[in-house]
């Protein structure tokens, strides 16, 4: 198993600090998420999952797609794809999130880290080729017209392009979702990032309804719990607050730019929901907040952080407060 953001309780425990104190800004998850009602309709707790709700035309409407399937979280994919091809050779952009690279390798395939320019060049070497869209942790983003030529050139020998748009909600007329179906192209699609619902483990994959089926007897009988499909429709109706959301999250990474770029921390990617920062620093600089009771994401190759978006004055104060205290050479 890998390691990813959050673990407040164990990074509780190995400094000493109440897991109520702390401030974690490791997930890249938006600190201000769409509101769940505070009362949930109560027969909702006896009923199991129906796939006749209305969760899947609330997701084709926000999606403006034609064939989804939900899952329990775009990581449910992640781990069901590689098992749906025999062993093959893979390319994945680098750096990237690494349960894709992590997954396909355990099923068995060959997998290749390689930058976006190489990719160009030796793309007909591959079968399937992994694209995070904005890449996390780098925020790299990619044209349109350049991800469909990669498709093209894949599909030509039955292979796949996968395009992970987990942090993409801000700026959906980049997606590739609403693109006429056709095989080989896969988008995954997540609420735990821009509507902050990480909890309740809802994903969506966008593709051919052929492997959507395949998809499907691979996840089993109710995926997804009765509550978390019933909260997830809610959210994806709610027009009001995704608008508003897209207003505001830019200027607040704008905002958390131009503070980590005052302590020596200027960001080298990030989109708005997160801030990358390569440094040679970044494992003492990750100690020293983690003293402080912040949590940022430390990353080792290349050395680097990630630092979320503070959720309230209050928080983006605490924040300001721990950099000063920072000792960088």
């Amino acid at each position: 198993m890998l390691n990813h953001g959050g673990r407040i309780q164990a990074y509780a425990k190995q400094y000493g600090i109440a897991q109520k104190e702390w401030l974690d800004l490791s997930t890249g998850i938006n600190p201000n998420g769409w509101p769940v009602p505070e009362q949930i309709p109560a027969e909702i707790w006896a009923r199991l999952p129906e796939n006749e709700d209305d969760l899947i035309d609330q997701a084709k409407a926000y999606y403006q797609c034609e064939h989804i399937l939900p899952v329990a979280g775009s990581q449910a994919a992640i781990q069901i794809l590689p098992t749906l091809r025999s062993a093959c050779r893979v390319a994945i952009l680098s750096p990237a999130y690494e349960e894709h690279r992590h997954c396909w390798q355990v099923a068995g395939h060959e997998v290749v880290a390689l930058e976006s320019f190489e990719l160009d060049q030796q793309i007909d070497m591959f079968d399937v080729v992994i694209v995070i869209h904005p890449n996390n942790p780098s925020g790299e983003t990619f044209d349109r017209q350049r991800l469909l030529n990669w498709q093209q050139r894949l599909q030509m020998r039955n292979g796949w392009l996968i395009v992970d748009e987990a942090f993409l909600d801000i700026i959906p007329e980049q997606s590739l979702a609403p693109l006429p179906c056709q095989h080989g192209l896969i988008i995954l699609r997540s609420l735990g990032k821009f509507f902050g619902l990480a909890g309740v483990r809802v994903g969506f994959v966008i593709t051919h309804p052929d492997l959507l089926k395949k998809i499907a007897e691979k996840s089993g009988p109710w995926p997804i719990a009765t509550a978390s499909r019933w909260i997830a429709s809610q959210a994806l109706a709610d027009k009001n607050w995704q608008q508003q959301s897209r207003q505001y999250l830019p200027q607040h990474a704008q905002r958390l730019t131009e503070l980590l770029g005052q302590y020596k921390l200027t960001p080298s990617g990030g989109c708005a929901l997160f801030q990358w920062v390569k440094t040679a620093h970044a494992a003492s600089i990750h100690h020293q907040l983690a003293q402080q009771g912040i949590l940022c994401r430390l990353f080792d190759r290349p050395a680097a952080l990630r630092f979320g978006l503070p959720a309230t004055e209050q928080d983006w104060l605490r924040l300001e407060t721990a950099l000063q205290k920072v000792e960088q050479p």
